[in-house]
């Protein structure tokens, strides 16, 4: 089973484990994890990345990565926390999946968060005459 091999593999970096239905699982993982998580996920796994999504909590920022066992008809999110509220930053996971590279720069774009060592972070949604720094789906503090 999927999850069995993700939770004996990962052991420790798994930090928090959710299910929220049968066919449904959220894991946490530190940041510095979050490279050789994708990897085997994808690499050895074959789950199929479906997208990220971003948002800004009182802790800093949340990063979930989605990932589809086609198969079987299960999702995988993987759930990264970055406590840093003024520059978060992260590894781009753009070296394994190309096709991440759009909603990475969406992410940047709208929230803040660098993604380090990414190919074409630039902007992707907002004008071009759109003021640097600031991010629309930030809240103030």
């Amino acid at each position: 089973m999927v999850k069995d091999k993700i939770k004996d593999r990962l052991g420790n970096k798994i930090i928090a484990w959710k299910e929220s239905s049968q066919r449904r699982a959220y894991f946490a993982i530190k940041k510095e994890d979050l490279f050789d998580t994708v990897k085997f996920l994808f690499g050895e796994l074959s789950l199929r990345f479906a997208t990220a999504s971003g948002m800004q909590t009182p802790n800093g920022f949340e990063i979930l990565y989605h990932f589809s066992d086609d198969k079987q008809g299960d999702v995988y999110s993987v759930r990264i926390m970055l406590t840093d509220k003024h520059d978060p930053e992260i590894e781009s996971i753009t070296p394994i999946f190309p096709g991440a590279e759009w909603i990475e720069r969406e992410i940047w774009e709208l929230l803040g968060i660098n993604f380090k060592n990414h190919p074409n972070l630039k902007k992707l949604l907002l004008a071009d005459d759109w003021p640097d720094g600031n991010y629309p789906l930030r809240k103030e503090e």
